[in-house]
């Protein structure tokens, strides 16, 4: 939607004139605790800490009472909205993830599907960060499908939790959080900031705000409640202030209205955009329909003047719980995507963790959500998000029965952390000819990185004569003109795997000449060799754990990379089943096997917490600097350097966690008895997969002795 003049005007005395005042438009997500960062010697790694039990001073709302583990949250109350601050914003909740572009773009996308994600009161084991052990999460990965993400409470404001902005950002996926009024405490809260201007204005604001802070893009606003008539008159002043402040901070952002309150301020769902709610929706980018529609509704809609240019921004709302009388839902709910798609309307699909909530074994909801979206398929469109080299992507979903690196298993728990889910392939179920079928899917039982790895399987029939072409990834990659492709998998007997390349601007690059790569030490590199051995010598040793490791250099001019397929081949006449499970797929620039890799700089440790069970724990807040586009994500380690007892050796380094921000929060780590002096050690893994040279980690060293007796 156009902004005008006087839109651009309004915010330079509101959001940012407020933000201004609340420290600046510069990062001070945390400001206060950044101070003791900058006090801290950059000459010295060394930290000293007396130990104290003292209660946690870290705010409750932001940090776990017992662990102090960082969690997210929403907004409960008009008085807590009010009174936010940029400076007290949880910084772990900060998105690390950046908008991908995609194609086509949000803008000329012409029937669109938004995803509300609302399940059991919202803020589950998503709450967490930096991840937590879960044994059955739930997770969302069909990302390729969809255009926009809300994450839905009850809660006033909700504040889409970070782990869930980072993988839909990683795929080009929109994310909104909600601002709900119900029932009489919402008709009170709605009373008191749609009395007048400056009051909306106030609100508005304040929503800018924590959208540009928090790094989501937009809100949808359900005011389920009766309005009197001064509050529904500034209702649609309150939704154009906060659209054209929210485009003017936040650029690609959205504001949706959900179908509720009619012009009058009655409560009155409409299941279609009409002239009762019309003035909602010509106040901001689009419309929510409640799900009580009809296909006489969205014909009245087609007809109706009031869409005309804009049936992009109708949404029509699908409860994939069924409940009232609906259109499709449940494993149904491809008919009302039918219908909708029919006549030319977005859709809005609500509350698909169905899929999760009504199996019994959860542990294995997978299986349903696949068979869900597939359902659906005829319906969505594909996008491709446009992504720079190095590409690389183990397909990991963000959860898994154990924590994977490089083939063998690193943590054997389970685990959910959406943060560490990559670019994910397509998922999807085809018949071949001759009975044949291919299918692929997530399967945690083995990976590569990560918790799971993407799983190719079928039956190749005797009369099925050409090689099968297992699609796997469709994205947008412009090609550098000589690159290094990697593929990592696990055949089964009686299939050839070879990997396929489609790019626009030249021909189909198939059959690739790949190298297979060997356990054992790699011989030096002379100069005229090529990427393959020099990518090998700079990687070391391969220890596959029966894996195979494939590698080639292609050289290309003006290409971008389309689609990721793998040709499977039987190799026997009759008919052959199979599996291929793919690990990994890197495809990097060949000149940045030249590029002089970037050190961990800055780290600094503050908001050190100790607590006392059976043992002496560690709490303490990590930050540092380095470039994020260079890193898949961080390695955080420690170890005892001295004790009590300088006879001692230092410890051997032991994993803490992974981090995939330059923050990361140690909890409940065990260390010795005071006094001590221990080390904490950040180390970055390239996207290249080329290791960082540990003279380039971060290090910071801690010790620590009992408080004196007064």
């Amino acid at each position: 939607m156009a902004l005008t003049d006087g839109g651009k005007e309004l915010s330079l005395s509101g959001a940012a004139a407020e933000d201004r005042r609340d420290g600046g438009t510069t990062d001070t997500r945390d400001s206060g605790r950044l101070e003791s960062c900058l006090d801290q010697p950059m000459d010295s790694s060394g930290v000293h800490e007396v130990i104290k039990f003292l209660p946690s001073p870290l705010p409750a709302k932001h940090y776990d009472n017992d662990t102090t583990e960082p969690i997210s949250c929403g907004l409960q109350s008009l008085e807590e909205l009010l009174a936010w601050k940029r400076s007290e914003a949880n910084p772990f909740n900060v998105a690390a993830v950046p908008l991908a572009p995609r194609e086509p773009p949000l803008a000329r996308c012409l029937r669109r599907t938004l995803v509300s994600h609302d399940m059991m009161g919202g803020y589950l084991d998503d709450r967490f960060t930096q991840g937590t052990h879960a044994e059955a999460p739930y997770a969302f990965y069909h990302w390729q499908y969809i255009d926009i993400f809300n994450y839905f409470t009850h809660n006033m404001v909700t504040v889409p939790p970070a782990v869930w902005t980072n993988a839909a950002h990683k795929h080009g996926v929109v994310v909104l959080g909600t601002f709900i009024t119900e029932w009489s405490d919402g008709a009170s809260v709605c009373e008191a900031f749609l009395k007048e201007e400056e009051s909306y204005r106030a609100v508005a604001d304040k929503l800018v705000q924590i959208s540009h802070c928090y790094g989501f893009e937009g809100w949808l606003i359900n005011i389920e409640n009766i309005l009197s008539k001064v509050a529904v008159k500034n209702t649609p002043l309150f939704l154009r202030y906060l659209t054209d402040q929210m485009h003017v901070r936040v650029p690609g952002s959205l504001v949706l209205w959900y179908d509720s309150v009619i012009e009058d301020g009655q409560l009155l769902w409409q299941n279609e955009l009409n002239q009762s709610n019309r003035i909602f929706f010509d106040a901001c980018d689009g419309l929510f329909t409640n799900y009580n529609w009809t296909e006489e509704s969205l014909q009245r809609m087609g007809d109706y003047g009031g869409t005309h240019g804009r049936k992009a921004d109708v949404y029509v709302g699908v409860d994939v719980f069924a409940r009232g009388n609906v259109v499709g839902g449940m494993l149904e709910t491809n008919k009302a995507l039918e219908i909708i798609r029919k006549h030319d309307f977005s859709t809005a699909i609500f509350a698909p963790g169905w899929v999760y909530e009504s199996h019994e074994v959860k542990a294995e909801f997978r299986k349903n959500q696949d068979k869900f979206w597939t359902l659906l398929l005829d319906y969505l469109y594909i996008h491709r998000t446009d992504l720079p080299l190095p590409f690389v992507s183990s397909f990991c979903q963000g959860f898994g029965k154990a924590v994977y690196w490089r083939g063998q298993r690193e943590a054997n728990r389970s685990w959910f952390n959406l943060s560490a889910q990559e670019s994910q392939p397509l998922y999807y179920h085809t018949e071949l000819e001759g009975q044949g079928w291919l299918s692929s899917r997530g399967c945690p039982e083995d990976a590569w990185n990560g918790g799971c790895s993407l799983l190719l399987e079928g039956l190749i029939p005797a009369v099925h004569m050409s090689p099968v072409c297992a699609k796997i990834l469709s994205l947008h990659v412009p090609l550098a003109s000589k690159i290094l492709v990697s593929l990592i998998y696990k055949p089964s007997p009686g299939i050839i795997v070879s990997l396929e390349l489609k790019t626009t601007g030249a021909s189909l690059c198939s059959h690739v000449d790949v190298q297979d790569v060997k356990s054992g030490s790699v011989a030096p590199v002379l100069e005229d060799e090529g990427l393959v051995s020099q990518f090998n010598q700079l990687c070391g040793n391969v220890s596959p754990a029966g894996w195979t490791v494939r590698r080639s250099e292609l050289e290309l001019q003006g290409c971008a990379l389309r689609e990721v397929c793998l040709s499977i081949q039987r190799d026997r006449p009759e008919d052959t089943p199979f599996t291929c499970r793919v690990g990994e797929i890197l495809l990097l620039n060949g000149a940045s096997l030249q590029a002089p890799l970037e050190r961990v700089e800055g780290l600094c440790l503050y908001d050190v917490v100790w607590l006392h069970g059976t043992s002496l724990h560690f709490n303490g807040t990590l930050r540092w600097k380095y470039a994020a586009e260079l890193a898949r994500h961080f390695r955080v380690y420690w170890r005892r350097l001295r004790g009590p007892d300088a006879r001692i050796p230092p410890d051997q380094l032991v994993l803490v966690g992974r981090a995939y921000s330059n923050l990361f929060r140690v909890t409940e780590l065990a260390v010795p008895e005071p006094p001590c002096l221990l080390e904490l050690v950040v180390e970055p893994v390239s996207r290249t997969g080329i290791p960082v040279p540990e003279g380039h980690w971060g290090r910071r060293s801690l010790s620590y002795s009992e408080e004196s007796a007064q």
